[in-house]
């Protein structure tokens, strides 16, 4: 019987795994799909025009993405300065000071409705409190919106990287009559470091491909992104209109510009981790 039971366990254990393989197997697959479908496609379209000229008129050839760029990196930007700073700090009190309070569960709470809100519902709430009363898109009201949906994961991320941190870490610290900021900002973000990074940077990935929220808020504009309280120019809603277009010149660019955001995150998150990583491991 006890045999009988042991090979039970095995066989169990042989089937979970293999289970386990087997999803994680079958999302390696779709992950290298698509990244070559949009290497193959998009890499065309990447030359010296993409980066530096503005779009042609449609049927016309040629032209570039030069503004749509520099407007995705300047909204981007604004959101990871709105969010990152609002993010850490919250997610330093649920992990160091609120603890269990009934405040902090209430954070934490509202966090996790927030981290699954759909963006176009973010979208939705920015228009109306920033571009209606106005009368007109921005590229400010946009990185409003990518910054609501960074906030909630950096949060989250910061609470749950501090919390990794063995308390005996704090308690040395305290020990020696360091103040408990000190603590905080000496020594337990040293040691939650690479999470923390990786984290941000999962959230600026996360609104790196956003569309939704900019349609309601940035909207697009042909030309150089030169004043950010009128509609501006970015890559997503670029992507969006482009690949529904009838000219082919314009697909061309939309699978241009989706190569450059797939492989501008992929690039960005090995580097990150590449330069946080523990130097002293073998």
């Amino acid at each position: 019987m006890k045999e009988r039971s042991e090979k039970t366990r095995v066989y169990l254990d042989f089937v979970i795994r293999m289970i386990s393989a087997s999803g994680a197997l079958l999302g390696l697959v779709f992950l290298i799909w698509i990244l070559a479908v949009v290497l193959l496609r998009g890499i065309a379209s990447i030359d010296w025009a993409f980066f530096t000229e503005l779009p042609a008129p449609p049927g016309m050839g040629g032209g570039g993405l030069a503004n749509a760029i520099l407007g995705t990196l300047i909204i981007t930007v604004m959101a990871t300065l709105l969010s990152v700073p609002f993010g850490l700090l919250a997610g330093i009190y649920l992990s160091e000071f609120g603890g269990q309070s009934r405040f902090a569960q209430s954070i934490r709470f509202f966090t996790n409705i927030l981290m699954g809100t759909p963006s176009i519902i973010i979208g939705i709430f920015v228009y109306t409190l920033l571009v209606r009363p106005v009368g007109h898109f921005s590229g400010y009201a946009g990185a409003v919106a990518l910054a609501i949906l960074m906030l909630p994961l950096v949060a989250r991320t910061t609470e749950d990287m501090l919390q990794l941190v063995p308390s005996a870490l704090r308690e040395s610290a305290l020990a020696l009559g360091m103040p408990r900021w000190k603590v905080t900002l000496n020594v337990v973000f040293r040691a939650s470091k690479k999470g923390l990074i990786t984290g941000i940077m999962l959230a600026v990935a996360r609104i790196s491909g956003e569309t939704a929220p900019l349609l309601f808020t940035a909207l697009n504009s042909p030309y150089w992104p030169e004043n950010f309280a009128r509609p501006t120019a970015n890559l997503t809603v670029t992507i969006f209109n482009y690949a529904m277009s009838p000219y082919a010149d314009w697909q061309q660019l939309a699978w241009g510009a989706s190569f450059l955001i797939t492989f501008t995150v992929l690039i960005t998150t090995i580097g990150v981790r590449y330069l946080v990583r523990d130097k002293h491991a073998k």
